[in-house]
């Protein structure tokens, strides 16, 4: 059975770990400036996005094993981490500010 992992897996998987995370919050953090209702939606979204979060994460966790090899999950993850971050910062501060 552990001969099945192969080294390049656990590159694969600190990838989806540590920037499936991030890439995660981003995306939440987009849909909730971005949903219905925008930031300050009279209903409440909070358990919503909380809940939401794990889902996205757990997706993005879950493809990051169809990257050919390590270094390009890390690199692919991470280019869609500035991306994301970089969407949610433009609303944060310039579209809503």
């Amino acid at each position: 059975m552990a001969g099945d992992i192969r080294p390049d897996d656990w590159a694969k998987a600190g990838a989806g770990a540590i920037l499936g995370l991030g890439l995660a919050l981003s995306l939440v953090g987009l849909y909730a400036y971005l949903g219905p209702g925008g930031i300050d939606a009279p209903t409440g979204r909070y358990a919503l996005m909380r809940h939401l979060e794990a889902f996205v994460w757990i997706a993005v966790f879950g493809f990051c094993f169809l990257f050919r090899s390590g270094p390009a999950a890390w690199t692919w993850l991470g280019a869609a981490n500035l991306l994301a971050f970089a969407a949610l910062f433009a609303c944060r501060f310039w579209f809503f500010a």
